[in-house]
């Protein structure tokens, strides 16, 4: 099918602007000429090692410029870039590369350790490339990273042309719990994603090339900074934009969230749009400017996006108040769907929280394939057509459950309930019936359930989301004790840790009677949601 490849692209931004910033990371500054000529050299490292067309390349990173220098350099070989979630244990690690099918891994020194501990797990891997980060020394069985982008060679293509056919996956859980890994084109990607900053994008390959492009770009793009982490969508997907505007990926060094850093961050490098995940970034930074309002200048931020996460209101009408001229737009997107809907909130005029207008490919459909009648009350599932992903990789089941056709053409189709008001607007109800949103990260009960189960005291066990002012939901367990046993909430919160990522290990374990499932195995997610809350002194939640 041929089309836009993001190669192709940035290799004719480097080209055109050799000498404009590409990344900042701190004090680390990189040129689009450097950029280009670092991620050939690690582009001809992995070819080197004997990858093929289209084999996948695990990034276990922190935010950082060997992120998408390592993403460039997959561009570039044809190879696929595969997204590493740094909070996942030894056992999630194991299932995503050997799921992924991943022939290398590219690392942060921080996880020598937990690698070392594990790398008999998935043979599949056969080249290790080691980021030093200050953490020790590069193991025997790694390679230095920058002994690898060091690699004298010229531009690098694979052993196949490069094509908009070319892949790009990223892994988001699945409703097992499991992550899965969602396939996308890049032509699919880029019209997706980057039409809004770049119109040439928008028309077919046959009426408009990359020279197009390069005419429409007459000067390098403006800063952009993901504050959150680009191991999740929210981050990658704007990365990858920020750089197709010729702009430059400005990344934050403290890998927690310093809000500090951050403002100053935005007021050195004159950041003109900004990517964060809901009140779990937009808080702090209100607080910080609540406490020193004239600390900052912010003029240069001209766009805030965030997805992923709801964001309140009332934060986005204080937001606004520091600084009247920055437009705030809640994405509703997902690594599955993108387009979905959006909310746009500027100075006297801010938007409802989880209230979204639809994008110009989507509809909310009912379980019949029909679309919601606005006013009805009815819930459906929002859907989106057009660029959408091939699949999950591996997985034609849950493919066929979520790309649906619906009058003869295919939609994405997520999961994301809503209701549509009157005026068509829509009111999101969440993801599922049970997906845990706490922070940004979904998190599946069934996974976390299953590994409360494994714990000798524990006969069943239900784990909910309750609301949680800092992370929009926390994770609640409801435990059935074993016989006699007793349920020692402290050991079961470590029990969890030992074997899923932290972020995913309950806050809180209550100890019931009985779980109460019906004789089909399902229980009532919502009325355990409700007594949990109603145990915990927390006032039900509204829509």
């Amino acid at each position: 099918m041929g089309g836009w490849n993001f190669a192709e692209l940035w290799e004719r931004i480097a080209d055109r602007f050799p000498d404009a910033t590409a990344q900042v990371h701190g004090d680390r500054r990189t040129t689009w000429s450097e950029f280009d000529r670092r991620a050939d050299g690690l582009a001809a490292a992995l070819l080197a090692t004997g990858a093929n067309h289209q084999d996948k390349v695990a990034l276990y990173l922190y935010n950082g410029p060997e992120y998408i220098e390592t993403t460039f350099a997959c561009y570039k070989a044809s190879l696929v870039p595969v997204n590493t979630n740094y909070r996942y244990v030894a056992d999630e690690l194991a299932y995503l590369w050997e799921n992924a099918d991943a022939i290398a891994v590219v690392f942060h020194g921080s996880f020598t350790d937990i690698i070392d501990a594990m790398r008999d797990r998935v043979p599949g891997v056969r080249t290790w490339l080691w980021v030093d980060d200050g953490h020790g020394d590069c193991p025997a069985w790694a390679t230095p990273y920058e002994d690898a982008v060091a690699t004298e060679t010229g531009r690098v293509t694979g052993p196949q042309p490069r094509s908009g056919d070319d892949i790009l996956m990223i892994y988001t859980g699945g409703t097992t719990g499991m992550p899965k890994g969602v396939m996308w084109r890049q032509d699919d990607l880029i019209r997706a994603l980057c039409t809004t900053g770049i119109p040439p994008i928008a028309g077919e390959m046959e009426d408009v090339g990359y020279d197009a492009i390069l005419d429409f770009l007459t000067e390098p793009g403006a800063p952009g900074m993901p504050a959150c982490p680009l191991m999740h969508g929210t981050g990658w997907f704007t990365a990858n934009m920020y750089l197709t505007q010729a702009g430059s990926l400005v990344t934050l060094v403290d890998r927690h969230l310093d809000v500090v850093e951050l403002l100053d961050t935005i007021e050195r490098e004159g950041v003109g749009a900004l990517t964060i995940v809901g009140d779990a970034f937009a808080k702090p930074i209100l607080r910080a400017l609540d406490a020193e309002p004239d600390r900052w200048d912010l003029s240069s931020l001209l766009l805030v996006t965030s997805s992923g996460v709801m964001w309140s209101e009332p934060v986005k009408e204080a937001l606004l108040r520091h600084h009247p001229g920055m437009l705030l737009i809640d994405a509703f997107s997902s690594s599955e769907a993108l387009g979905l809907g959006q909310s746009v909130s500027a100075a006297g005029a801010e938007a409802k929280t989880a209230k979204f207008s639809l994008g110009p490919n989507s509809r909310v459909i009912n379980d019949d394939g029909a679309d919601v009648v606005p006013g009805s009350g009815e819930r459906g599932r929002v859907a989106v057509r057009g660029h959408t992903p091939l699949g999950y990789y591996k997985d034609p089941e849950k493919t066929a459950a979520t790309f649906l056709i619906v009058d003869g053409k295919r939609y994405s189709v997520p999961g994301d309930w809503a209701t549509v008001d009157e005026d068509g607007t829509i009111n999101l109800l969440g993801r599922g019936s049970v997906c845990i949103n706490t922070g940004g990260e979904k998190v599946f009960p069934e996974e976390v359930e299953e590994t409360l189960k494994l714990h000798e005291s524990v006969h069943d066990a239900i784990v909910v989301g309750v609301p949680d002012e800092k992370f929009g939901q926390a994770i609640v367990a409801l435990v059935e004790p074993d016989g006699g046993a007793t349920i020692d909430e402290a050991a079961l919160v470590a029990h969890c840790k030992a074997h899923l990522a932290h972020y995913k290990a309950p806050k809180r374990i209550l100890t019931v009677d009985t779980i109460g499932r019906a004789p089909n195995g399902k229980v009532d997610y919502r009325r355990h949601t409700e007594a949990a809350m109603a145990e915990l002194g927390l006032a039900p939640a509204t829509t």
